[in-house]
Protein backbone atom coordinates (compact mmCIF):
# COMPACT_ATOMS: atom_id res chain seq x y z
CA UNK A 1 0.00 0.00 0.00
CA UNK A 2 3.11 2.10 0.20
CA UNK A 3 2.47 3.75 -3.28
CA UNK A 4 -0.75 5.70 -2.29
CA UNK A 5 0.46 7.10 0.77
CA UNK A 6 4.03 8.02 -0.52
CA UNK A 7 1.94 9.55 -4.10
CA UNK A 8 0.13 11.83 -1.48
CA UNK A 9 2.68 13.02 0.39
CA UNK A 10 5.28 13.39 -2.26
CA UNK A 11 2.41 15.53 -4.12
CA UNK A 12 2.03 17.35 -0.91
CA UNK A 13 5.35 18.14 -0.06
CA UNK A 14 6.29 19.56 -2.97
CA UNK A 15 3.13 21.82 -3.57
CA UNK A 16 3.89 23.06 0.65
CA UNK A 17 7.62 24.02 -0.77
CA UNK A 18 6.92 25.68 -3.88
CA UNK A 19 3.69 27.63 -3.57
CA UNK A 20 6.17 30.04 -1.84
CA UNK A 21 8.29 31.16 -4.81
CA UNK A 22 5.55 30.33 -7.69
CA UNK A 23 2.46 28.71 -8.86
CA UNK A 24 2.03 24.91 -8.06
CA UNK A 25 -0.90 22.81 -9.90
CA UNK A 26 -1.19 18.92 -8.39
CA UNK A 27 -2.89 16.53 -10.85
CA UNK A 28 -3.41 19.03 -13.89
CA UNK A 29 -5.24 17.13 -16.80
CA UNK A 30 -3.48 17.05 -19.79
CA UNK A 31 -4.75 16.70 -23.26
CA UNK A 32 -5.24 13.44 -25.23
CA UNK A 33 -6.15 10.51 -22.73
CA UNK A 34 -6.92 10.88 -19.40
CA UNK A 35 -3.09 11.69 -17.78
CA UNK A 36 -2.44 13.65 -14.93
CA UNK A 37 1.40 15.71 -14.35
CA UNK A 38 1.78 14.81 -10.85
CA UNK A 39 2.77 18.58 -10.18
CA UNK A 40 3.21 21.24 -12.22
CA UNK A 41 4.89 24.42 -11.07
CA UNK A 42 5.53 27.98 -12.79
CA UNK A 43 7.93 30.40 -10.66
CA UNK A 44 6.68 33.71 -9.36
CA UNK A 45 7.49 36.83 -11.96
CA UNK A 46 7.92 38.98 -8.62
CA UNK A 47 9.52 36.63 -5.93
CA UNK A 48 7.86 37.59 -2.58
CA UNK A 49 10.49 39.10 0.30
CA UNK A 50 10.54 36.51 2.60
CA UNK A 51 13.57 33.97 3.93
CA UNK A 52 10.88 30.61 2.24
CA UNK A 53 10.31 32.46 -0.89
CA UNK A 54 14.08 32.61 -2.03
CA UNK A 55 14.71 29.53 -4.33
CA UNK A 56 18.07 28.95 -2.34
CA UNK A 57 16.16 28.26 0.65
CA UNK A 58 15.24 24.45 -1.50
CA UNK A 59 18.87 24.29 -2.37
CA UNK A 60 18.56 22.30 -5.73
CA UNK A 61 14.81 21.79 -5.60
CA UNK A 62 15.20 25.77 -5.82
CA UNK A 63 17.47 25.97 -8.73
CA UNK A 64 14.84 23.18 -10.50
CA UNK A 65 12.07 25.61 -9.49
CA UNK A 66 13.50 28.61 -11.55
CA UNK A 67 11.95 27.24 -14.78
CA UNK A 68 8.41 25.83 -15.59
CA UNK A 69 8.43 22.23 -15.07
CA UNK A 70 6.73 19.15 -14.26
CA UNK A 71 8.04 17.16 -11.49
CA UNK A 72 7.34 13.37 -11.46
CA UNK A 73 8.00 11.66 -8.08
CA UNK A 74 8.31 7.43 -7.73
CA UNK A 75 8.79 5.59 -4.89
CA UNK A 76 10.01 2.41 -6.64
CA UNK A 77 11.94 2.66 -9.41
CA UNK A 78 10.71 3.58 -12.60
CA UNK A 79 10.42 1.78 -15.53
CA UNK A 80 10.70 2.59 -19.30
CA UNK A 81 7.23 3.00 -19.86
CA UNK A 82 6.52 5.05 -16.55
CA UNK A 83 9.62 7.30 -17.86
CA UNK A 84 7.97 7.38 -21.81
CA UNK A 85 4.77 8.42 -19.95
CA UNK A 86 6.35 11.02 -18.39
CA UNK A 87 7.62 12.33 -21.46
CA UNK A 88 4.66 12.43 -23.46
CA UNK A 89 2.69 14.34 -20.78
CA UNK A 90 5.50 16.95 -21.26
CA UNK A 91 5.09 16.88 -24.90
CA UNK A 92 1.57 17.61 -24.43
CA UNK A 93 1.85 20.73 -21.75
CA UNK A 94 4.66 22.06 -23.81
CA UNK A 95 2.51 21.80 -27.01
CA UNK A 96 -0.70 23.49 -25.26
CA UNK A 97 1.93 26.14 -24.09
CA UNK A 98 2.86 26.32 -27.44
CA UNK A 99 -0.49 26.84 -28.71
CA UNK A 100 -1.57 29.76 -26.05
CA UNK A 101 1.73 31.53 -27.14
CA UNK A 102 0.48 31.57 -30.89
CA UNK A 103 -3.25 32.87 -30.10
CA UNK A 104 -1.46 35.52 -27.54
CA UNK A 105 0.49 36.64 -30.55
CA UNK A 106 4.01 35.55 -28.38
CA UNK A 107 6.96 33.93 -29.33
CA UNK A 108 7.45 30.65 -27.39
CA UNK A 109 11.11 29.84 -27.41
CA UNK A 110 12.76 26.28 -26.25
CA UNK A 111 14.08 28.03 -23.46
CA UNK A 112 10.64 28.77 -22.36
CA UNK A 113 9.11 25.49 -22.55
CA UNK A 114 8.70 23.28 -19.64
CA UNK A 115 11.27 21.22 -18.14
CA UNK A 116 10.57 17.39 -17.43
CA UNK A 117 12.18 16.19 -13.67
CA UNK A 118 11.85 12.71 -12.93
CA UNK A 119 12.35 12.11 -9.11
CA UNK A 120 13.41 8.41 -8.15
CA UNK A 121 14.01 7.31 -4.93
CA UNK A 122 16.84 4.91 -7.34
CA UNK A 123 17.14 4.30 -11.16
CA UNK A 124 18.85 1.70 -12.72
CA UNK A 125 22.03 2.25 -14.92
CA UNK A 126 20.39 0.21 -17.94
CA UNK A 127 17.36 2.71 -17.20
CA UNK A 128 19.28 5.81 -17.96
CA UNK A 129 21.70 4.68 -20.56
CA UNK A 130 18.64 3.60 -22.38
CA UNK A 131 17.58 6.89 -22.28
CA UNK A 132 20.49 8.81 -22.84
CA UNK A 133 21.49 10.17 -19.53
CA UNK A 134 24.53 12.04 -18.84
CA UNK A 135 25.76 13.78 -15.45
CA UNK A 136 27.07 17.13 -15.56
CA UNK A 137 28.86 17.78 -12.40
CA UNK A 138 30.21 21.44 -13.65
CA UNK A 139 26.39 22.28 -13.85
CA UNK A 140 24.95 20.04 -11.40
CA UNK A 141 25.90 17.02 -9.35
CA UNK A 142 26.03 13.26 -9.55
CA UNK A 143 22.89 11.57 -9.28
CA UNK A 144 21.25 14.06 -12.19
CA UNK A 145 21.34 12.81 -15.75
CA UNK A 146 20.31 14.85 -17.95
CA UNK A 147 18.60 14.02 -20.87
CA UNK A 148 19.73 15.01 -24.64
CA UNK A 149 19.08 18.55 -24.92
CA UNK A 150 15.84 19.14 -26.82
CA UNK A 151 14.02 16.70 -24.73
CA UNK A 152 14.56 19.12 -21.70
CA UNK A 153 14.17 16.16 -19.49
CA UNK A 154 16.74 15.37 -16.17
CA UNK A 155 16.10 11.95 -14.11
CA UNK A 156 17.01 12.05 -10.39
CA UNK A 157 18.37 9.44 -8.81
CA UNK A 158 17.76 10.51 -4.84
CA UNK A 159 19.41 7.97 -3.35
CA UNK A 160 22.92 9.22 -5.80
CA UNK A 161 22.71 12.59 -4.47
CA UNK A 162 25.17 13.61 -2.34
CA UNK A 163 24.05 14.18 1.55
CA UNK A 164 24.59 18.24 2.00
CA UNK A 165 22.44 20.56 2.94
CA UNK A 166 21.33 21.99 -0.73
CA UNK A 167 19.98 18.41 -1.34
CA UNK A 168 18.02 17.79 1.77
CA UNK A 169 14.29 18.86 0.36
CA UNK A 170 14.82 16.35 -2.43
CA UNK A 171 16.40 13.44 -0.03
CA UNK A 172 13.23 13.49 2.07
CA UNK A 173 11.57 11.87 -0.84
CA UNK A 174 14.06 9.23 -0.71
CA UNK A 175 13.81 5.71 0.54
CA UNK A 176 15.58 3.02 3.08
CA UNK A 177 18.23 5.02 4.59
CA UNK A 178 18.69 7.50 2.65
CA UNK A 179 15.27 9.16 3.89
CA UNK A 180 16.00 7.86 7.17
CA UNK A 181 19.35 10.29 7.39
CA UNK A 182 16.93 12.88 5.59
CA UNK A 183 14.78 12.79 8.14
CA UNK A 184 17.05 13.11 10.94
CA UNK A 185 18.72 16.15 9.31
CA UNK A 186 15.52 17.99 8.89
CA UNK A 187 14.67 17.15 12.69
CA UNK A 188 18.01 18.90 13.59
CA UNK A 189 17.63 22.08 11.64
CA UNK A 190 17.18 24.91 13.96
CA UNK A 191 13.22 25.24 14.42
CA UNK A 192 13.06 28.93 12.77
CA UNK A 193 14.22 27.30 9.54
CA UNK A 194 12.28 27.80 6.62
CA UNK A 195 9.97 24.70 5.82
CA UNK A 196 10.56 22.50 8.42
CA UNK A 197 7.55 23.09 10.66
CA UNK A 198 5.55 21.81 7.61
CA UNK A 199 7.52 19.32 6.38
CA UNK A 200 7.15 17.99 10.10
CA UNK A 201 3.49 17.89 10.39
CA UNK A 202 3.68 16.22 6.53
CA UNK A 203 5.69 13.49 7.58
CA UNK A 204 3.39 13.26 10.52
CA UNK A 205 0.36 12.73 8.71
CA UNK A 206 2.18 10.19 6.06
CA UNK A 207 3.40 8.22 9.44
CA UNK A 208 -0.51 8.21 10.88
CA UNK A 209 -1.63 7.15 8.04
CA UNK A 210 0.48 4.10 7.90
CA UNK A 211 -0.34 3.61 11.95
CA UNK A 212 -4.08 3.33 11.07
CA UNK A 213 -3.41 0.50 7.89
CA UNK A 214 -3.94 -2.98 8.69
CA UNK A 215 -2.20 -4.30 5.98
CA UNK A 216 1.46 -2.75 6.04
CA UNK A 217 4.47 -4.82 3.94
CA UNK A 218 7.81 -4.56 4.36
CA UNK A 219 8.30 -1.17 2.84
CA UNK A 220 5.60 0.89 4.37
CA UNK A 221 7.17 -0.96 7.88
CA UNK A 222 10.52 1.04 6.93
CA UNK A 223 9.03 3.80 6.67
CA UNK A 224 7.18 3.60 9.43
CA UNK A 225 10.25 3.42 11.19
CA UNK A 226 12.14 6.80 9.15
CA UNK A 227 9.44 8.62 10.11
CA UNK A 228 9.56 8.06 13.80
CA UNK A 229 12.15 10.70 14.39
CA UNK A 230 9.83 13.59 12.31
CA UNK A 231 6.69 12.31 14.79
CA UNK A 232 8.75 12.53 18.20
CA UNK A 233 9.80 15.93 17.29
CA UNK A 234 6.43 16.88 15.91
CA UNK A 235 4.59 16.19 19.24
CA UNK A 236 8.03 17.52 21.34
CA UNK A 237 7.01 21.17 19.31
CA UNK A 238 3.26 20.72 19.94
CA UNK A 239 3.86 20.00 23.24
CA UNK A 240 5.79 22.77 23.62
CA UNK A 241 3.55 24.98 22.10
CA UNK A 242 1.04 23.89 23.90
CA UNK A 243 3.34 24.83 27.18
CA UNK A 244 4.31 28.02 26.07
CA UNK A 245 0.19 29.08 25.34
CA UNK A 246 -0.73 27.75 28.68
CA UNK A 247 1.72 30.36 30.57
CA UNK A 248 0.53 33.10 28.26
CA UNK A 249 -2.87 32.79 29.35
CA UNK A 250 -2.05 32.31 32.74
CA UNK A 251 0.06 35.26 32.82
CA UNK A 252 -3.12 37.45 30.94
CA UNK A 253 -5.15 36.05 33.07
CA UNK A 254 -3.09 37.56 36.14
CA UNK A 255 -1.92 40.89 34.31
CA UNK A 256 -4.32 41.41 31.80
CA UNK A 257 -1.52 41.21 28.84
CA UNK A 258 1.40 39.86 27.96
CA UNK A 259 4.05 43.14 27.36
CA UNK A 260 7.26 42.72 25.72
CA UNK A 261 9.01 42.46 29.70
CA UNK A 262 6.69 39.53 30.49
CA UNK A 263 7.02 37.97 26.84
CA UNK A 264 10.79 38.52 27.18
CA UNK A 265 10.67 36.16 30.19
CA UNK A 266 8.80 33.32 28.81
CA UNK A 267 11.99 31.52 27.38
CA UNK A 268 13.42 31.25 31.18
CA UNK A 269 10.21 30.61 32.39
CA UNK A 270 10.00 27.06 29.86
CA UNK A 271 13.06 26.23 31.30
CA UNK A 272 11.63 24.74 33.86
CA UNK A 273 9.01 22.13 34.51
CA UNK A 274 5.07 23.49 34.59
CA UNK A 275 5.10 21.41 38.80
CA UNK A 276 8.24 24.34 39.29
CA UNK A 277 7.01 27.26 37.37
CA UNK A 278 3.14 27.08 37.76
CA UNK A 279 3.26 27.60 41.88
CA UNK A 280 5.80 30.58 41.10
CA UNK A 281 3.39 32.00 38.06
CA UNK A 282 0.46 31.87 40.40
CA UNK A 283 1.63 33.48 44.03
CA UNK A 284 4.83 36.19 42.59
CA UNK A 285 3.55 39.34 41.81
CA UNK A 286 4.93 40.91 38.16
CA UNK A 287 7.90 42.67 39.84
CA UNK A 288 8.71 39.71 41.39
CA UNK A 289 8.43 37.92 38.54
CA UNK A 290 10.42 40.17 36.41
CA UNK A 291 13.36 39.71 39.21
CA UNK A 292 13.02 36.19 39.45
CA UNK A 293 13.31 35.31 35.83
CA UNK A 294 16.38 36.65 33.53
CA UNK A 295 14.66 38.64 30.32
CA UNK A 296 16.27 38.48 26.44
CA UNK A 297 16.92 41.94 25.45
CA UNK A 298 18.29 43.35 27.90
CA UNK A 299 15.19 44.71 29.95
CA UNK A 300 16.74 43.75 33.37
Amino acid sequence: MTRFPHDQFAKQYLEELLTSIGEVRVGLEVLGESRQVDVWFAPNDSPLDTPSSEPNALGILGRMAQTPCLLEPYRNPPTPTEIRSCLLKLFLVQADDQRKARREGERSDEVTLPFLWVLATSASEPLVQGFGGQVNETEWMAGIYLLPQWLRTAIVAINQLPEIPETLWLRILGKGETQRRAVAELVALPKESPFRISSLELLLSWRLTLETSQDLDEDDQEVFMNLSSAYEATLEQGIQQGRQEAVENLLKARFGEVDEMLAARLPAILKLSPEEYMPLLVQLSREELLARFPGEGGDD
